[in-house]
């Protein structure tokens, strides 16, 4: 029995070594970035910038995959399903990691159980665009327009179930307006068909629509964050336009399959936080209206826990529903 013993321990401390092993190795071969939304859109800008960074601290290709579509869910289930190696991870954005928890019945995945947080990446506030060719010119003129017209103007979004569709809701629920909301495949074709003319109104982000507001191609009305952004300091926020207390912050961040080694984890964080602290990349990050998000797994597992509580919150007091 005591040999028997002593093999069994020696066969564990084996298996033991043999995945510490294989955790001081990680990565051996190419890493699969998943990023829920199209190129163009503000997690596929910051992404794109971090790419180099990690890199050449990880000692590997970073290959990007665009995987659009259902608010982000479709890309974060790629994810959730992959196996739990290190070699496929996601980013993903506030509407499929919390938002949906509250507005959708079902779900593909579990975003509390189904993943490893690694780190933020980004935080980035919403504005409010048009093309240049409609008529108002400030968010009081819109909600004058869509009360004294119900129905006759309508909102791209990037995509049902996202921080985007939430903002927009929030506009009709809190200017008391019947605004239409079209959902988008991402904020980047929003903010295009925006330019285009294709949709009078457009919430989207800040890197998605950075370039045509520079080249002042489309016109904004106003940004959703609390305070006003050092990338626009001239376009007032929705509560300097009319309606006090109107906040609605997007983010993204990096995830895993849930089961994920803690080393491999650990090794990713260490690489992400790095390059997310690297002047070039910050300066990036800030240039196209988002801010730096470096956070530990354990941060941002607590930052992703209060959101879900705060979305959950807000969805129930304003009666917002999916659509």
């Amino acid at each position: 029995m005591k040999v028997a013993g002593w093999a069994l321990a020696l066969a564990w401390l084996a298996l033991g070594a043999s995945t510490g092993a294989l955790a001081q190795s990680y990565p051996q071969k190419p890493i699969r970035l998943v990023v829920t939304f199209p190129p163009g859109g503000s997690s596929d800008i910051v992404a794109r910038a971090m790419q180099p960074h990690l890199e050449k601290r990880l000692g590997q290709p970073i290959v990007i995959d665009n995987r659009p579509g259902a608010g982000g869910v479709i890309g974060l289930d790629v994810v959730a399903k992959s196996m739990p190696d290190g070699y496929v991870i996601g980013i993903g954005a506030a509407g499929a990691l919390v938002v949906n928890v509250s507005l959708r019945e079902k779900m593909p995945f579990d975003p509390l159980t189904d993943f490893t947080p690694i780190s933020g990446l980004a935080i980035t506030p919403f504005i409010l665009a048009a093309p240049l060719s409609f008529a108002p010119n400030s968010l009081g003129d819109v909600i004058a327009l869509a009360k004294g017209q119900p129905g006759s103007i309508s909102i791209g979004h990037g995509g049902n179930g996202t921080a985007m569709h939430l903002t927009a809701q929030l506009l009709n629920h809190m200017a008391g307006v019947n605004i239409t909301l079209i959902p988008y495949r991402g904020s980047g074709p929003a903010a295009q068909d925006v330019l285009a003319g294709h949709v009078p109104l457009g919430i989207t982000d800040i890197p998605s629509a950075i370039s045509l507001i520079e080249a002042k191609r489309i016109k904004v009305f106003a940004v959703s964050s609390a305070t006003r952004v050092t990338t626009l300091p001239d376009v007032p926020t929705f509560a300097e336009s009319g309606l006090p207390g109107y906040e609605s912050i997007g983010w993204f961040g990096f995830v895993a399959p849930a089961g994920t080694p803690a080393d491999v984890v650990a090794k990713l964080n260490e690489a992400i936080v790095a390059a997310l602290k690297d002047a070039d990349v910050q300066e990036q990050i800030r240039k196209i209206g988002a801010e730096p998000m470096p956070y530990s797994p354990e941060e941002f597992q607590r930052f992703i826990r209060r959101e879900v509580d705060k979305w959950a919150k807000v969805v129930a007091e304003s009666g917002i529903k999916a659509q």
